[in-house]
């Protein structure tokens, strides 16, 4: 099936009792068990639930991947994965990344051993140059959070080092890491695949087994797991997933196009766009271009301030991917722990995540703001 179609039936689980088409929300902590250890594969709810099952499946499927975990945030999600590895392993990780993947990374997991080189993903030679014996991950996003920057999956899966992509921004309609070579991919679930800003979520796909058979003694025994409600809502959202995608890329190609024409505006970041330079690269690893636009305007961090303050439908907010539009300024906010960091994001961006409201009337918002 079509990624459009598994995001309607991928995961369903009509009740068995009642032929209910919507996946029940299986809110219980335990499981009566016919005798010792003897069950129908559910035991407590920490280590699995049918509700969190179903979303598990259909994130694996939507991904093309064979096995899907679901976990009660990204963060979590992120932090799961990097206790695959032991002190003295070496990660390789994008210079511009998600400023909560750089402070657990930095100021987290470099406590219990792990040493990080950050590297400009943009150019695979210097990925490869940093290879090292003790290289045991290379961590990407792709499109990066906040300045839109690309990495070409399948170049910087073919160095041999397994490979996890953080795939929030693209999400699975618009690009399938695993078929590009990854290792991994990573979703924040709360942003384009819950969709409606009311949930709070994360997960890893993957098509090793072994891989996945350790992350799921993790996800057990560590035990940051969403709740059954929590999962109900992300499958959901999912159905109506490739709609959203649509109106978000077409909205998104209408407004990056003012905003390169607008004089206040000094660039654009938009991979969209015919001038970035990874326009060709993003036309072959992805189906469109996404919903996320950044752009730095005249007049640096003030400005930039004064911009994401004065929009009446962008509302000024951290998160991503709702039906919602909403405007920030990452230097201050979502990037805020990277402000003194050699990765720190440039204090006159402005990142935006483009709803699904009429584009005319973004437009015109965007236009007052910046007049």
């Amino acid at each position: 099936m079509r990624t459009e179609t598994l995001a309607v039936h991928a995961g369903v689980r009509p009740d068995p009792e009642t032929g209910a088409i919507m996946t029940p929300i299986y809110q219980t902590s335990t499981y009566v068990q016919a005798a010792p250890a003897v069950h129908k594969g559910y035991e407590y709810s920490r280590t699995d639930n049918p509700t969190r099952s179903a979303l598990q499946e259909a994130i694996a499927a939507l991904e093309g991947g064979r096995f899907g975990l679901a976990f009660a945030s990204g963060m979590a999600a992120t932090d799961t994965i990097l206790r695959l590895f032991q002190p003295g392993d070496h990660i390789i990780v994008g210079d511009d990344v998600y400023g909560g993947t750089y402070r657990l990374f930095e100021r987290v997991l470099t406590r219990y051993g792990l040493e990080f080189a950050w590297v400009d993903m943009t150019d695979p030679a210097q990925v490869e140059a940093a290879i090292q014996p003790e290289t045991k991950l290379i961590w990407l996003e792709t499109p990066t959070n906040p300045a839109m920057r690309l990495a070409d999956i399948a170049t910087i899966a073919g160095f041999g080092v397994p490979v996890a992509v953080d795939n929030t921004f693209a999400s699975p309609i618009l690009q399938q890491p695993l078929k590009l070579g990854a290792r991994l991919v990573v979703h924040s679930t709360t942003k384009y695949l819950g969709g409606h800003s009311d949930v709070v979520g994360g997960a890893v796909v993957t098509d090793d087994g072994e891989t996945y058979q350790a992350l799921k003694f993790l996800q057990n025994a560590v035990g940051a797991v969403p709740a059954p409600m929590d999962c109900f809502l992300t499958l959901r959202g999912i159905k109506t997933l490739a709609l959203r995608i649509a109106q978000h890329c077409a909205n998104a190609r209408q407004i990056a196009a003012m905003l390169a024409q607008h004089p206040r505006v000094q660039r654009v970041l938009y991979p969209g766009l015919a001038e970035h330079p990874q326009h060709e690269l993003a036309k072959r690893q992805m189906q469109d271009f996404g919903g996320m636009i950044s752009f730095i305007v005249e007049g640096g961090e003030e400005m930039a301030r004064q911009v994401a303050s004065r929009t009446r439908l962008f509302a000024l907010a951290e998160s991503l991917g709702g039906v919602e539009s909403l405007i920030e300024h990452p230097y201050s906010m979502t990037h805020a722990s990277t402000a003194d960091s050699p990765i720190a994001s440039d204090p006159g961006l402005v990142r935006l995540s483009v709803g699904i409201e009429h584009v005319d009337d973004l437009v015109a918002d965007l236009q007052q703001a910046l007049a």
